[in-house]
């Protein structure tokens, strides 16, 4: 039976007085997924402190390194995998109703309510900004010693973050009904990602997948396209050559194991679609692994 689970990570605050939240994330093994296709309400910002990741948002893929800055507007469907041995990152994720005003002043009214309303979308990769960089070390530092007026410290570096983002990195203003459409669509595409997720090694045809939607195979074809820039065959073929990605780096399987647990059959098949992703053959992965030991 299938499980109706929403792609939309729940974002529940430790203290809903003050909603915002700061985690340490360390992983060691190249390959290894960080976290799986999901959107959320809330921005969330990621602060690499070393190591490599491959960030995929809205279809769009960046290569994340030390001191870059990823931020994760509310609804973008995002997904990521290490590129390192030994990954370590921060995710802040905040409420941005922490920042509103009791009253319409400018700040309100220009500034938080855009955001509030999702009408802002901010460039979701950031690279060398050492203004940015210190706000969210200062963030770090007051979350970790929690010395009294912390809360203060933090609010004030929140705004400091925004002045900056506001300032450089506006990608584009979202008119509401878009952001509202978007929203309904992820919700109810939601049980096909998690499916293909939890289903990959089975046979999966766009019209199993279009039932699931009550929609048409033209229209769910058009939909899934919009929303992840990618055909149905291609999202698959990408989430099992990921997956295959990670057996090659952190097991003794063969190449042949690695094809039939990816959800691959045919090994000369599986090795063009893997090099088609990957741009090297997988016997490379396996090879550069074994030299590495």
């Amino acid at each position: 039976m299938l499980r109706n689970a929403a792609l939309r990570e729940p974002m529940d605050m430790p203290d809903p007085h003050f909603p915002i939240k700061l985690h340490h994330c360390e992983y060691r093994e190249k390959g290894q997924t960080l976290f799986p296709p999901h959107f959320h309400e809330h921005m969330e910002i990621l602060y690499f402190v070393h190591g490599e990741a491959e960030i995929e948002c809205n279809s769009q893929v960046t290569h994340a390194k030390a001191g870059d800055l990823i931020i994760l507007n509310s609804n973008d469907l995002h997904y990521g995998i290490n590129l390192s041995g030994d990954l370590l990152y921060n995710a802040l994720i905040a409420d941005f109703s922490l920042l509103q005003s009791p009253s319409p002043d400018a700040v309100e009214t220009k500034f938080i309510t855009p955001m509030t309303q999702n009408n802002v979308i901010f460039k979701n990769h950031i690279t060398d900004d050492e203004e940015l960089r210190g706000a969210f070390e200062l963030i770090k530092h007051e979350f970790c010693n929690r010395e009294l007026g912390y809360e203060l410290a933090i609010k004030s570096s929140m705004y400091r973050m925004l002045t900056i983002l506001f300032r450089k990195y506006v990608a584009e203003y979202m008119p509401l009904s878009v952001f509202n459409s978007r929203t309904k669509n992820l919700t109810r595409f939601a049980p096909v990602f998690k499916y293909i997720e939890e289903h990959y090694l089975e046979e999966l045809s766009v019209e199993q997948l279009a039932r699931m939607t009550n929609l048409s195979r033209f229209h769910f074809s058009r939909l899934f396209s919009e929303l992840t820039n990618k055909t149905v065959t291609d999202y698959i073929n990408q989430f099992r050559i990921n997956k295959s990605e990670y057996l090659l780096r952190n097991t003794e399987m063969t190449i042949s194991e690695v094809a039939l647990a990816a959800g691959y059959n045919d090994i000369s098949y599986f090795s063009r679609t893997f090099k088609k992703y990957k741009h090297v053959p997988p016997s490379s992965i396996r090879g550069s692994v074994k030299t590495n030991e």
